[in-house]
C-alpha cells in the first residue's frame, strides 16, 4: 500500500519545530494544505490580521517550494474538503496542530470522527504553546485563575521539549487533477485591501514569515533583552521583541523562543541577565495563561468572566468611541497608541493598557467594542490574548487589574515616555511642543502653543472628556458591581 499523507496548515506557518509536518513527511508523500475557512462559527480575521496571513503563506510557500513541495491552497468549508480529499488522494496519514476556540475544536474533533471512521490515522500535535490547557492545573485538579499560580505551576513542568528542525526535503504528493482544479492562488483569496489600499505602513514595519521571526528574535536576544525588565515599559524605546504577530500565526513557536533565550544565555551572547529573561517568558507564560483561561471559559472575547459585570452601566453610544479609533481624544499618549496601531497593525503593551482603561473606565464604553476594534487592526490579534488582556484592564477578568485602577494617561505619558518622544513620532502636530507641555497641551501658555503652531480645537482636539470627571465617573460605575463603596483614589 502506498504510504501518504497530508498535513493541513493553520495557526502553525512553519517549517521548524512543527511536529505535525515533522510526522506527515516522515511518513512518506506529503501535500501541504491550507484552507481559507471563513464560514461557520469561527470569527472571521480583521483586516490587519488578512493581510499578515498572505505575506506569511507565501513565505511559507516559498520555503516548501525550496524543500521540493508546494503549498496547496483552497477555500472552502473543511468539513466537507477534507474528506473528499482524502479519499480522492488516497491519504492514509492526516496531521494538524492544535487549536483552542470552541468551534476549533468542535470542528476537529467531528472531523477526526470522520476520517478515522473512513480508516485514515489523524494525529494531531501541539505547535501553539509550551503547555496544553489541561495540562496546568490547580492542587484540586482544577482550571487556574491567576496567573502567578499558574505560572509558577506550568515552570514546575521543568524545560519544554527541544524545538525540532525543519525537514530538509520534502516528497511532494500531486493532487488528483479534478481536485487541482480546486486550488486557487493566494491572490485569488482578497486578503489583502485593494481599494484603497491601506496597508503601507504595515509592509514598511514587517517582515512576515518563518525567517522573519527568526531575525526578529535574533535582534531582540542580542538587542533590546537588554535591560528588559524595565524598558519593556517605554513606548520611546525600541524595548520589546515585536515577535507577537509572528508566535500569533506559529511562524515561530513558544518552545523555540524558549529555548533560544536558554541557549544565548548560557553562551554569553544575551543582552540581557537572568532577570531580563525571566520577565520576557513571564510574558510568553501571560500567552499561555490566556490561551488556558480561553480553553476552559469559550466566551472569553464576548461575554464577562466576573458575572457580576454584566450589571454595568456603560455609557449611551456618543462620538468618543470614533475619537478613541481615530486617536483624536486629545490626549496625546492616548491617540499616539491609536495612530500607532493603525499606521502599524501594532500597539506598544504599555500604551495598549492605557487605550483600553481610557476607553473603558474615562469614557465607559463597554469593553467588547474595544476588543473589537483591536480583532480589526491589530496583526497580533490574538483570539486568547486580545481577549484577556482587554478583560483584564476592565477588572471583568481573571486576575483583572483591580477594578478601581485607572490609568492616568497624562502621569502615564510624563513617566514612560519623558521626553515626549513616542507622542512627537505619532502625533506630529504637537512635535514643537517643549516636553513640559507635551503630554498637556490644554495646559500649556497662549504663546507656547502659537510658538508651537498648536491651536487647540483645531489642529489638535481639546480633551474628549475631563479627567477628574471621568476618573470618578468610572469609580461610581464600578462600585455599582463590586458590592463595595469606593472613594476616589
Amino acid at each position: 500500500m502506498t504510504r501518504a499523507a497530508l498535513h493541513w496548515f493553520r495557526d502553525d506557518l512553519r517549517l521548524a519545530d512543527n511536529p505535525g509536518l515533522a510526522a506527515a513527511t516522515a511518513h512518506g508523500p506529503t501535500l501541504c494544505l491550507y484552507i481559507l475557512d471563513e464560514g461557520g462559527e469561527r470569527r472571521r480575521l480583521g483586516g490587519a490580521s488578512r493581510w499578515w496571513l498572505a505575506q506569511s503563506l507565501r513565505a511559507l510557500s516559498a520555503s516548501l517550494r525550496e524543500r521540493g513541495a508546494e503549498l496547496v491552497v483552497m477555500r472552502a468549508d473543511p468539513a466537507d474538503l477534507l474528506p473528499k480529499l482524502v479519499a480522492e488522494a488516497g491519504i492514509d496519514l492526516v496531521t494538524w496542530s492544535r487549536r483552542y476556540e470552541a468551534a476549533a475544536i468542535a470542528l476537529d474533533r467531528d472531523l477526526k470522527e470522520t476520517l478515522v471512521g473512513a480508516g485514515v490515522t489523524v494525529r494531531s500535535f501541539n505547535s501553539h504553546l509550551l503547555n496544553e490547557p489541561w495540562q496546568v492545573s490547580s492542587k484540586l485538579g482544577e482550571p487556574m485563575k491567576v496567573f502567578t499560580p499558574y505560572w509558577r505551576a506550568a515552570r514546575a513542568k521543568g524545560e519544554p521539549a527541544a524545538p525540532e528542525p525543519a525537514p530538509q526535503r520534502i516528497l511532494p504528493l500531486p493532487l488528483p487533477r479534478a481536485l487541482a482544479r480546486a486550488a486557487v492562488d493566494l491572490t485569488d483569496l482578497a486578503l489583502e485591501p485593494a481599494r484603497p489600499d491601506w496597508a503601507g505602513g504595515l509592509r514598511a514595519e514587517w517582515t512576515p514569515g518563518e525567517a522573519g521571526a527568526a531575525e526578529r528574535l535574533g535582534d531582540f536576544l542580542s538587542g533590546s533583552l537588554g535591560g528588559y525588565g524595565e524598558g519593556r515599559n517605554r513606548p520611546d524605546c525600541v524595548s520589546t521583541s515585536r515577535l507577537s504577530p509572528h508566535l500569533r500565526f506559529g511562524e515561530i513557536g513558544p518552545r523555540q523562543i524558549w529555548h533560544a533565550c536558554q541557549t544565548a544565555s548560557a553562551a554569553g551572547m544575551a543582552a540581557g541577565g537572568a532577570s531580563d529573561i525571566d520577565k520576557f517568558l513571564s510574558e510568553i507564560g501571560w500567552r499561555e495563561f490566556s490561551y488556558h483561561l480561553l480553553f476552559y471559559n469559550p466566551e472569553l472575547a464576548t461575554k464577562n468572566y466576573n458575572a457580576r459585570f454584566d450589571a454595568f452601566p456603560w455609557a449611551p453610544e456618543t462620538q468618543a468611541l470614533k475619537r478613541w479609533q481615530r486617536g483624536q481624544t486629545g490626549y496625546p499618549l492616548v491617540d499616539a497608541g491609536m495612530r500607532e496601531l493603525w499606521a502599524t497593525g501594532w500597539m506598544h503593551n504599555r500604551v495598549r493598557m492605557v487605550v483600553a482603561s481610557f476607553l473603558i473606565k474615562h469614557l465607559l464604553i463597554d469593553w467588547r467594542q474595544g476588543e473589537d476594534w483591536f480583532w480589526d487592526t491589530l496583526v497580533d490579534a490574538d483570539p486568547a490574548s486580545n481577549a484577556a488582556s482587554w478583560q483584564w484592564v476592565a477588572g471583568s477578568g481573571a486576575d483583572a487589574a483591580p477594578y478601581y485602577r485607572i490609568f492616568n494617561p497624562v502621569t502615564q505619558g510624563e513617566k514612560f515616555d519623558p521626553r515626549g518622544d513616542y507622542v512627537r513620532r505619532w502625533v506630529p502636530e504637537l512635535a514643537d511642543l517643549d516636553d513640559a507641555a507635551i503630554h498637556t497641551p490644554w495646559q500649556a501658555s497662549a504663546s507656547a502653543l502659537r510658538d508651537a503652531g498648536v491651536s487647540l480645537g483645531e489642529t489638535y482636539p481639546m480633551p474628549v472628556i475631563d479627567l477628574a470627571f471621568g476618573r470618578q465617573r468610572a469609580l461610581d460605575a464600578l462600585a455599582s458591581v463590586s458590592g463595595e463603596t469606593v472613594l476616589s483614589r
